[in-house]
């Protein structure tokens, strides 16, 4: 379906979705083609970044490149929370959201974390995998990781969470850029959480569908990563609290 277009050429995109990419030449192109199909209800624009990928993943982005659609590059791989902070740098709409390149989280599914968000002025909108049944996911070593990052995050900063670590984390524009994103790779999920927190920003969760990858096909907490998650939890809780 085609997006609505602006009344004027001024008017500007309410929603941008950043889609940061590495070497994800087998899904990137369905996920760019799945964003331009859903029906938002409001103009979007799509920020995708190309993140130093060492296979076909910049070909494709270009090849989608259009007057919704933004193509970006980093020569070389500069991690997750980079790539996000590129993509927020050029994003023009008043909300913005993540969307992975890869195809376990259904795009058709942001529209209802906007309306959810849109209803409560001030507030973030995360995309809860664990309110939803997701039957898949349990059995894998990272559902529990996710559970247990959840609930570190949870007893940290007082929130309750579900899903500290979903992809989907809807927010406004202005709030995004005001948390000044620090973290390279994927900690950023743990920085944004808690410095959401810090803030007094109240987060509402929807349940979304989740269909993950098998270890061998895609990127996966690593023991490593949850020590970094970990880091990003108490650096950015103990900094707020200075």
């Amino acid at each position: 379906m085609t997006q609505p277009e602006p009344a004027s050429a001024t008017d500007l995109p309410v929603l941008s979705v950043l889609v940061p990419a590495y070497n994800e030449e087998r899904t990137i192109a369905s996920v760019l083609r799945r964003l331009q199909e859903v029906d938002f209800g409001v103009p979007i624009e799509i920020v995708a970044v190309d993140d130093g990928s060492t296979d076909g993943t910049w070909s494709v982005i270009q090849a989608a490149s259009s007057a919704s659609v933004h193509a970006l590059k980093e020569d070389v791989n500069q991690g997750k929370g980079a790539a996000i902070r590129r993509a927020l740098a050029q994003a023009r709409g008043s909300w913005i959201v993540v969307q992975d390149a890869d195809l376990e989280l259904d795009p058709s599914q942001i529209p209802r974390l906007l309306a959810v968000a849109r209803g409560q002025p001030g507030s973030v909108c995360y995309g809860s995998r664990f309110l939803a049944s997701n039957r898949p996911f349990w059995p894998m070593p990272t559902y529990w990781a996710n559970r247990v990052l959840t609930l570190v995050s949870n007893l940290l900063t007082g929130q309750r969470l579900t899903d500290m670590n979903t992809c989907y984390k809807l927010m406004p524009r202005d709030v995004a850029t005001r948390l000044g994103i620090e973290s390279r790779g994927f900690a950023m999920e743990a920085e944004i959480t808690t410095k959401l927190a810090s803030h007094g920003i109240p987060i509402r969760e929807v349940p979304v569908t989740y269909r993950p990858r098998a270890f061998k096909e895609g990127k996966k907490i690593r023991a490593r990563d949850m020590v970094s998650y970990l880091r990003a939890m108490l650096k950015y809780r103990s900094r707020d609290r200075q």
